[in-house]
């Protein structure tokens, strides 16, 4: 290391020693060449520093866009989420509306009531509501919405809640009448598994009804509990028994999903 700074100090004093003996004029000369030489190599060191700069550039911009990026999903899932509960109240609020609707025309005299306990071990046969004997109610009261007849209500009555049975069951009869002809019988639910809907069934019809899907079927009104023309359902599907015709119906009201119920409590 020594020998090398030694020698380096022998070539600057040399160096030194001959631009001074070029005189003015040499030096200058000197220096013209020295700038020429070394011209390429600065103007590579520019654009290697440009470049430089040009990279630190795009990597600051690639960092804003990135962050700008996060901050666009973000912003775009919070709509998103916004958007859901729009489309969410849109929908209640049309069910509202068609449900104050079916109570102006309705010809009976109607309480809403609202779903507020429902059983997972009775969850096909009853459901409790917030409406008791304060608001009128008593036993064997009509249960409907706006689709179609979902129950009745039970002795089960306190002052601001009630019970109500489904027409899913078994319990729960409805002496019905089938559109377009004149048959009638008894519709009530059918036992079935704990986690399947049970079904819905019309019994005590004629061999020969010869009844089609689609078919719509209404209470009749007749026992006196259930006013006629309430729609019940559609049939499914039709076979002749020993005794009588059989039917099995699909139900006018998703019972999986009750929310918003009225009670009838008589005609207006």
């Amino acid at each position: 290391m020594r020998r090398f700074t030694l020698f380096a100090l022998i070539v600057f004093a040399l160096a030194m020693g001959w631009m001074f003996a070029l005189g003015p004029s040499g030096t200058q000369r000197a220096q013209t060449q020295f700038l020429g030489v070394i011209a390429p190599f600065l103007e590579k060191g520019s654009e290697l520093e440009r470049k430089i700069t040009d990279i630190h550039r795009g990597l600051k911009k690639l960092e804003e866009l990135e962050t700008e990026n996060k901050q666009l999903a973000v912003s775009n899932k919070e709509l998103q989420a916004i958007n859901q509960t729009l489309r969410d109240l849109e929908v209640e609020n049309n069910h509202l509306r068609t449900a104050m609707h079916y109570r102006e025309r309705a010809a009976f005299q109607l309480v809403p009531a609202r779903v507020i306990a429902r059983d997972a071990s009775s969850w096909w046969n009853t459901i409790k509501i917030d409406r008791g004997s304060a608001d009128g109610l008593k036993s064997d009261m009509p249960v409907l919405t706006e689709s179609g007849l979902v129950g009745k209500t039970t002795t089960a009555i306190a002052e601001h809640a009630a019970t109500v049975i489904l027409i899913s069951d078994e319990n729960c009869k409805v002496a019905s009448s089938i559109e377009g002809t004149r048959e009638q019988g008894i519709i009530s639910g059918e036992r079935g598994s704990g986690s399947s809907q049970p079904a819905l069934c019309m019994r005590f019809l004629s061999k020969t009804a010869n009844l089609k899907p689609g078919q719509k079927v209404y209470s009749s009104g007749v026992g006196g509990v259930y006013p006629a023309g309430v729609f019940i359902g559609a049939i499914k599907e039709f076979r002749v028994r020993e005794l009588d015709g059989y039917a099995t119906l699909l139900p006018a009201v998703d019972l999986t999903t009750l929310e918003d119920v009225f009670v009838v409590l008589g005609k207006k």
